[in-house]
């Protein structure tokens, strides 16, 4: 699948497009505003094991994260004398020449050969201040461009855990359904990476009817924002979409399972638990017929089987198989005796069990 909405209004063609700033006079601008960056683990940069993730390889998640030649000139994308200010003017704006406007605004529009703006790219580093001045003069449009794996500013700030930016980022217009390489909105990205204060931002006080749009996007796996959470064992993650209201038997788009059949077989009693409690349907089933109680009982995993049946789960549905949960026990009298009954039906025949 392709991937969607890839933002427009890159202001360069490719050919030229990282020449301006490098090429521009950039003697003339002021140096930019930061705060120091912080891309060796210190505390507030990104989660644990995942630096090395931003040093570099195959894994790497950002078109510029582990790229030298970005942090090793990031003074020839980020002049040392580079003005940014809420009137886009110099200290002195009465020396400020019509060359130098023209200078800043090729500097804040261009794009790098990864297809980062200046605002992914303070976002990257951690030049704070920076990201605050730009995100708050720059148009909606410029907030949403997408590098080259479709990812925005807000897919990186919440990757890199800055509520803050987030909030701004939100704040000016930027938008929360684009969706990177893989399909995942920013929401996605939280809820993955366990980015609770980040998915706050992003949730309050947005709309029921975006957070519905939100909450129903899938990724390229099929997967939306409660199935992520549920996959990765994000428990606040999965509390918070609940307390926003998000649906709870959304089906992923590939084999229709809900956030209860994936929890079911990561054996996560606690999601489980949580599933049942807020009213997930127990007798939800797949595009294959299974129920959270077939998967259960196939897996062997007596505590959740024993659960399931104490929240009512239907023992005598059906998979395209023709299969009841039962009959997935395969003569384990451990998981046959959880089963709360002492008879059966078959084709609307009593027949007696005995356990």
């Amino acid at each position: 699948m392709e991937p969607s909405g890839r933002a427009k209004g890159k202001f360069e063609s490719e050919e030229n497009r990282t020449d301006s700033v490098i090429d521009s006079g950039i003697d003339s601008f002021r140096s930019l505003p930061r705060d120091e960056p912080r891309l060796s683990g210190a505390a507030g940069s990104s989660a644990p094991g995942e630096q090395d993730k931003l040093s570099g390889g195959d894994e790497r998640l950002d078109s510029a994260y582990g790229s030298s030649s970005i942090v090793d000139n990031l003074s020839e994308i980020i002049p040392d004398k580079c003005s940014i200010s809420g009137t886009l003017s110099s200290q002195n704006t009465e020396e400020n020449t019509e060359d130098e406007e023209e200078e800043e605004e090729n500097l804040l529009t261009t794009v790098t050969e990864d297809g980062d703006t200046i605002v992914h790219l303070v976002i990257i580093h951690e030049y704070k201040a920076a990201a605050y001045d730009l995100i708050s003069i720059l148009p909606k449009e410029v907030l949403d461009i997408q590098n080259n794996l479709y990812q925005t500013p807000m897919h990186l700030a919440v990757y890199l855990n800055q509520p803050d930016v987030v909030k701004l980022l939100k704040e000016n217009g930027a938008c929360l359904e684009l969706q990177d390489q893989d399909g995942n909105t920013p929401l996605h990205v939280a809820c993955e990476h366990g980015r609770l204060e980040c998915a706050n931002e992003m949730i309050l006080d947005s709309s029921p009817t975006k957070l519905v749009q939100v909450f129903e996007t899938q990724n390229w796996r099929g997967l939306t924002c409660l199935h992520v959470a549920t996959l990765h064992k994000q428990h606040r993650l999965m509390k918070l979409l609940m307390k926003k209201g998000v649906d709870l038997n959304i089906q992923e788009g590939t084999s229709g399972k809900t956030a209860l059949h994936i929890a079911v077989e990561l054996h996560d009693n606690e999601a489980v638990a949580l599933l049942l409690i807020k009213g997930a349907n127990v007798d939800a089933a797949m595009l294959n017929g299974c129920t959270a109680l077939h998967l259960a009982v196939g897996r062997q995993d007596a505590t959740i089987t024993t659960r399931l049946c104490q929240a009512g789960a239907d023992k005598m549905i059906r998979n395209m198989e023709d299969e009841t949960a039962l009959d997935l026990a395969d003569g384990n009298d451990d998981i046959l005796a959880l089963f709360p009954f002492d008879d059966i039906q078959i084709m609307g025949r009593t027949v007696g069990v005995n356990f």
